[in-house]
């Protein structure tokens, strides 16, 4: 479908469904790596993953990284390619929405590292968009950290972090998850003993939170 902006990959639902999952991932990655993962999520949806704007190395990247502040463990987003990211992700789940027909109230989103990022922004943005989000291993960008929008107030929302995650340490994650919990959103924060990336136990979380949302 060319009229949507970001490259991307669809899985069609098992029978006929109207909801889907949108997927963003990681920095390096591309639109096939959180397949799997969204693929294990319980009931029938479409799933659409994006694929991040920018090459890098063998992949992609949603924005590079400021490091003023400090070290890897303190980065953000570069302002304007974040920006960027973000108009575009909001403008790639309109468009599927209207490509693939899909029911605008049962849309999920799904981030991993600078897809977490992207998507505590989206939803923080336009708490409408989403009837629940997943973030794994991310934090919650500086532009957005006072955001408290109308629409938040019990928006389910997912966050997980790993004990040994070198690149974003799982204090930042729950960070994340206490704004967004004091901001009104109903958060469920869980550690897990990885490092930047999905175990087995999370994923199992992340399955339990999605069927509870059905």
């Amino acid at each position: 479908m060319s009229d949507i902006p970001l490259e991307y990959v669809h899985r069609e639902p098992e029978g006929e469904s109207d909801s889907a999952v949108f997927v963003l991932h990681g920095r390096g990655a591309d639109e096939q790596d959180l397949l799997p993962v969204a693929e294990r999520l319980p009931g029938d949806h479409h799933i659409i993953s994006f694929r991040a704007p920018d090459r890098l190395r063998g992949g992609y990247t949603w924005y590079q990284l400021d490091l003023s502040g400090g070290g890897l463990e303190s980065s953000q987003p570069h302002p304007e390619e974040f920006r960027r990211s973000l108009d575009l992700v909001a403008e790639s789940v309109d468009a599927a929405v209207d490509a693939f027909d899909l029911d605008a109230d049962r849309l999920g989103l799904l981030g991993f590292s600078q897809g977490a990022i992207t998507s505590f922004s989206s939803v923080l943005e336009s708490p409408e968009r989403f009837a629940w989000v997943v973030g794994l291993h991310g934090y919650l960008a500086e532009e957005h950290a006072d955001a408290e929008p109308e629409g938040i107030e019990g928006k389910p929302i997912f966050v997980g972090g790993g004990t040994s995650d070198q690149i974003i340490p799982v204090s930042r994650c729950e960070a994340a998850a206490e704004r967004l919990h004091d901001i009104g959103a109903d958060v469920r924060f869980e550690a897990f003993n990885t490092g930047h990336g999905i175990g087995q136990g999370e994923l199992d979380a992340v399955v339990e939170f999605v069927e509870e949302q059905a």
